[in-house]
């Protein structure tokens, strides 16, 4: 039967069972266009959380961890690459450093790294943390990078390239801002990016599926490079999802990468759940950092007089039909992610694929118009 005819023979059954629930409605909806979209081959695994005023209104794994092993998606436990989605949780970090007074976001970044080279104009961890700073983005095979970087060593990548434009005065996204950042704030602390995420972030927000690519076998690398005790392994290796890659014949293992020297940009793995926990922290104001620092991390920046719809780590816009948002997109090699934040709707959303770009965004937002009552009434 068509996948349209099937879904309305579905909705009017539902209808005679659940009247006019438009809530219930939206969750038959989404979960069909779902189906439909891992029915036509467009992604090999996703996990999505739904939340609403603090409960789970939709949980539910799609396709599989690994297509070869037939092992299924579980949004509480399979872990994804969340790519850019890494942003908020470092923002979250650096907001604590910022209210111990450890970091000024407006200050000179060469004021907590003296040794980066110098520029033509100088830059601010602001101008970096919303990415007005000029900093350059992947160029060639840096996007795949597979190289064993501790997080300060990376910056031999890209430090001696020239600023694409005057810091304030232009946009461009890329993952290098915050690679410099997580460097900042590791050499004014003295603890490693990951222990001080772990211990300001993670572990407060009880997000025990969050965690760290996996180390090499001779042990974590510390952010002065050092050999240490090996103390940030993934938690839980065998829940760790396949990461593919979209060919012409379906989907392939993606290339490997090493992306612990970005775990600020785009290198932390997660479950969709634990994603959603974040989010929903944020609803509740359970982030142990005041509001006078937290809400410009959540205030669009603004570059000649015009808004860039991008915060401090944080993406802050509003969707098609108007409605207000933060949160992030991320795409990574293996990996595909959303994560929305709605304060007004009290909702919380966190999707998580296992596939480099999978060129699904138009129908995940179609996804979540089902979750708003005013969409669905609307139908």
């Amino acid at each position: 039967m068509n996948s349209i005819l099937r879904y309305l023979k579905n909705v009017f059954a539902a209808k005679r069972v659940l009247g006019e629930n438009l809530e219930l409605m939206g969750l038959l909806k989404a979960d069909s266009l779902l189906q439909d979209m891992y029915a036509k081959n467009k992604f090999p695994g996703l996990a999505i959380t739904v939340l609403k005023e603090g409960e789970t209104i939709f949980q539910k794994g799609f396709g599989y961890a690994d297509t070869e092993q037939k092992q299924f998606i579980d949004p509480r436990k399979s872990i994804f690459r969340i790519a850019s989605v890494s942003k908020p949780i470092a923002a979250t970090a650096l907001a604590h450093m910022v209210q111990d007074g450890l970091i000024d976001i407006n200050e000179s970044f060469y004021t907590y790294v003296p040794d980066f080279p110098k520029k033509s104009c100088d830059f601010t961890i602001r101008q970096l943390a919303s990415h007005t700073a000029g900093i350059r983005t992947y160029k060639g095979k840096e996007y795949g990078l597979n190289e064993p970087y501790s997080i300060k060593d990376s910056l031999t990548v890209f430090k001696n390239d020239p600023l694409l434009f005057e810091p304030g005065k232009g946009y461009l996204y890329n993952s290098f801002d915050w690679v410099m950042i997580s460097v900042a704030m590791q050499e004014t602390s003295g603890i490693p990016f990951e222990e001080y995420v772990q211990e300001k972030v993670l572990n407060p927000l009880g997000m025990i599926n969050t965690c760290i690519p996996k180390c090499h076998p001779e042990g974590s690398r510390r952010y002065d490079g050092t050999k240490v005790k090996e103390i940030t392994e993934i938690k839980a290796t065998k829940n760790v999802a396949t990461f593919y890659t979209k060919c012409l014949a379906g989907f392939r293992k993606a290339i490997p990468v090493d992306n612990f020297y970005k775990l600020a940009g785009g290198g932390y793995l997660s479950t969709s759940e634990d994603i959603a926990k974040f989010g929903q922290a944020y609803l509740e104001k359970r982030i142990e950092v005041k509001a006078e620092f937290l809400n410009q991390f959540l205030t669009s920046q603004e570059v000649n007089g015009k808004l860039t719809y991008y915060g401090l780590g944080w993406q802050v816009s509003e969707d098609a039909k108007g409605r207000k948002f933060y949160g992030h997109i991320g795409n990574g090699v293996g990996g595909y992610s959303n994560f929305f934040v709605y304060p007004k709707e009290q909702l919380v959303f966190s999707i998580l694929i296992n596939c480099t770009d999978p060129k699904v965004q138009e129908e995940l937002d179609k996804v979540i118009d089902c979750f708003f009552n005013e969409v669905v009434e609307s139908n």
